[in-house]
């Protein structure tokens, strides 16, 4: 079997095991969870021997054209370069994982069947999107892994939550692919052709009549899939499904799509310097927004959520530099210990019973519950705090190498604006991550209080693969930037000495502040009675405050934490360094600064306003004419069925008024003339 064969198979498998376990799901479940399990596991074996194959080297390509299409063909087509191995290596290993603790985490719940099925046709679309070669296909799988998102999300559909959420997901995403779509059509046209490799040609020709118009209808798509400003809003809110969906969206499946799909056609976008600086930009907006946001949830996976949107910023920050190795460097990495953080979650919400950061602050002995999700969920908050030597240091810092080396304009790639942005909303976004990080391990794991509740051990499954994802969370970053810069573009992925100084001590500096943060709301919590004070408690508490501002440091904070509100005083009794931190901008992180109602002002607002005026027309115009235009048929019929009596005198009498009329009318006209 040659290795074009194993490459189809990839993709096919994990559909093939969604269409099985669909049609069996009711009259066999005993088959169902192999088939969820073993054809993501058979694809990431033939993933890795696809990537042996092709080392790092050329390009493997095949096409078949099935039927023409007209002047800009349609053809069937495999393109696998280095990092497209490597990635769906990663979509495979993470989906097996998934797979894997699923069988443990819904073990019980009755839509397991549909729900694996739905994942494995998931896997499908997104290894279809990393292999293909034309960019038609590619929007194919771009497309079903919309549809499998909009029903994954919306597992636990008698919840209004998740129902609201699988919608808002659905129509964000749609909202970017509308001009998406039509920039691939646009960028086929210029080139003739839908095949990638005939597009790079035609980019490396100067041939592109249009790049810039290309490259920004392009990035709204992009926006919408990988959860970017001004499209990201849907992602926190997708936290509605299940624990392990929300694993596979942000580790390896959808968010990544978009970044993959810039960093394949990363010489479209280079061709334009002006969409370079506007990637830049909402790189940088989309990096330094999400991260303030996440130091102000209250419940743990949008925590993780914000913080998946920061990370594809970096991501995105790379390409803007013109670094697609260290992009997908960070993709990579970031894809194992994002994994990790969201099936750790997992077990920790199952222990705690609650999602609420605020609540597990109260419990006491949470980490001893779950020891495993806590040695866990440190390596990877470690990896995502940048900290060395976890494996997101070496990919972050690579990112912030890229965009030093092209803010001192040593390269034509970029320019240098877009270098200076994206470093120094990078370097900011390091501080905020580690904050952010050491908050939802201080919150979660060093509470005080209650004893945390006893649930019993957890699945081995779901034990066993946060271990497995552990181990490249550890260990990637370091033998990656040595090992396989073939692999990336063959540019050197090795952190400069610079970014690598200021990155670890800015993540330093986020993670003692958010410390300090903590103790000092820890000492504020204990002086708070345990139920909600009244008003004249937080008085006394203001006016002391007032009278020592030098004095006790817990009573300034507590007349800074009141905020003359009684959810603002129920708040104090949780000891939360984000309030502290964030002071005053606290509230508006809290609601992801507002986008959502912005949102709402625009365009849901307006569109529901249309639709009433909409109805109202149809109701009380169409309605009325059409009901008038029947009305009168039906009045006229009415007046004729009262005529027909059947009594021979009526007709006689009729019959001689109206010759008696007729008579009048001749005399009349005959007079006239």
């Amino acid at each position: 079997m040659t290795t074009t064969h194993l490459a189809v198979l990839v993709p096919l498998l994990p559909f093939l095991g969604a269409a099985v376990g669909l049609l069996l799901g009711r009259t066999a479940p005993g088959f169902v969870r192999p088939l969820a399990v073993l054809p993501p596991l058979a694809s990431l074996v033939l993933a890795a021997l696809v990537a042996a194959h092709q080392g790092g080297g050329r390009a493997l390509d095949a096409h078949t054209e099935l039927t023409p299409t007209g002047s800009v063909p349609i053809e069937l087509a495999l393109h696998i370069d280095g990092f497209a191995a490597l990635v769906a290596i990663l979509v495979a290993f993470v989906a097996t994982c998934v797979q894997i603790y699923s069988t443990g985490y819904l073990r019980d719940d009755p839509r397991y069947p549909s729900y694996a099925a739905l994942v494995s046709l998931f896997t499908s679309a997104m290894l279809l999107v990393v292999y293909s070669g034309d960019l038609i296909v590619l929007l194919v799988g771009w497309e079903v892994m919309g549809i499998c998102s909009y029903f994954l999300v919306g597992h636990y559909w008698e919840t209004p939550e998740a129902r609201a959420a699988s919608l808002k997901a659905f129509l964000v995403t749609k909202l970017g692919d509308v001009p998406f779509l039509i920039g691939l059509f646009a960028l086929g046209t210029d080139a003739g052709s839908f095949r990638i490799t005939r597009v790079l040609g035609t980019v490396a020709g100067g041939n592109l009549h249009h790049p810039t118009l290309i490259a920004l209808l392009l990035l709204a798509g992009v926006a919408g899939k990988s959860a970017q400003f001004p499209l990201h809003t849907w992602l926190p809110d997708a936290m509605a499904g299940p624990t392990p969906v929300s694993a596979l969206i942000h580790a390896a499946t959808m968010v990544a799509a978009g970044v993959y799909f810039i960093a394949r056609l990363l010489p479209v976008f280079e061709a334009s310097q002006a969409a370079m600086v506007v990637l830049a930009v909402m790189a940088a907006v989309t990096m330094t927004g999400s991260a303030l946001a996440a130091l102000a949830q209250d419940d743990i996976k949008r925590v993780l959520a914000y913080s998946t949107i920061g990370q594809l910023g970096y991501m995105t920050g790379a390409l803007a530099v013109g670094d697609r190795g260290a992009a997908v460097f960070h993709l990579l990495s970031h894809g194992a210990f994002k994994a990790l953080l969201f099936l750790a979650a997992g077990v920790i919400i199952h222990a705690a019973g609650t999602n609420s950061l605020a609540a597990m602050s109260r419990m006491h002995g949470l980490r001893d519950r779950v020891p495993d999700a806590y040695w866990t969920m440190t390596v990877a908050l470690l990896a995502l705090a940048a900290i060395p030597p976890f494996s997101g240091f070496f990919s972050k810092e690579s990112v912030l190498g890229a965009a030093e080396h092209v803010a001192n304009g040593n390269t034509d790639h970029a320019p240098g604006a877009a270098g200076w942005i994206v470093l120094v909303a990078g370097l900011l976004t390091a501080l905020l991550t580690a904050a952010y990080a050491a908050r939802l391990w201080l919150l979660a794991f060093r509470g005080q209080g209650a004893e945390a509740p006893d649930h019993g051990r957890q699945p081995l499954t779901m034990t066993v693969v946060l271990w497995v994802l552990a181990v490249p969370s550890l260990a990637f970053g370091g033998l990656a930037y040595r090992a396989l810069p073939g692999w990336f573009d063959g540019r050197d992925l090795t952190p400069t000495l610079l970014t690598s100084i200021l990155g670890t001590g800015f993540a330093l500096v986020g993670g003692l502040l958010t410390y300090g943060a903590w103790q000092r709301t820890c000492a504020l919590a204990a002086r708070v009675p345990a139920a909600p004070a009244p008003s004249f408690e937080w008085e006394r508490l203001e006016g002391e405050a007032a009278a020592h501002p030098e004095g006790d440091a817990s009573l300034v904070e507590a007349h800074a934490l009141a905020d003359h509100g009684p959810a603002s005083r129920d708040l104090a009794h949780a000891p939360d360094p984000g309030r502290l931190l964030l002071g005053p901008l606290y509230r508006h992180a809290a609601a992801g600064f507002h986008l959502d109602a912005v949102y709402t002002a625009m365009f849901v607002r307006p569109v529901q306003a249309g639709a009433s005026l909409v109805r109202f027309l149809d109701r009380e115009v169409v309605d009325t004419y059409v009901g008038g235009a029947a009305a009168l048929p039906r009045l006229l019929g009415a007046a004729v069925r009262r005529a027909q009596t059947g009594n021979v005198q009526t007709y006689v009498s009729a019959l001689l008024a109206g010759t008696v009329v007729l008579a009048v009318a001749v005399v009349l006209v005959a007079t006239g003339a």
